[in-house]
């Protein structure tokens, strides 16, 4: 298995994105008797386009960047575009992001 298939997506259930700070109330886990999950806080495989994205920030860090114009800079340079085919702004970077939860 490569993505935890019980994970609470809190984001869709919150007015705001902060996840539950309760921390498992009712749900004490007994050492040694809880299944762990390798992949504890995916709830879906990364797709294709995921792990190109991914691949491409690790290069575009490794060159520098440090702001958001600089790793949009990066990304459009290193020829990966966003998923609507166009070419990556900082609005586009950052609702992607947000979108997969980074």
């Amino acid at each position: 298995m490569d993505f935890n298939p019980f994970l609470e997506p809190w984001l869709a259930h919150m007015q705001s994105p902060t996840p539950n700070n309760v921390a498992g109330k009712g749900q004490i886990e007994a050492p040694g008797r809880a299944h762990n999950i390798v992949w504890q806080t995916r709830a879906a495989a990364p797709s294709e386009f995921e792990n190109a994205l991914g691949d491409a920030l690790e290069v575009v860090f490794e060159g520098g960047a440090e702001t958001p114009d600089q790793v949009v800079d990066g990304l459009n340079r290193h020829g990966l575009r966003a998923p609507d085919g166009q070419s990556w702004t900082v609005a586009l970077f950052e609702a992607e992001m947000a979108r997969m939860g980074a």
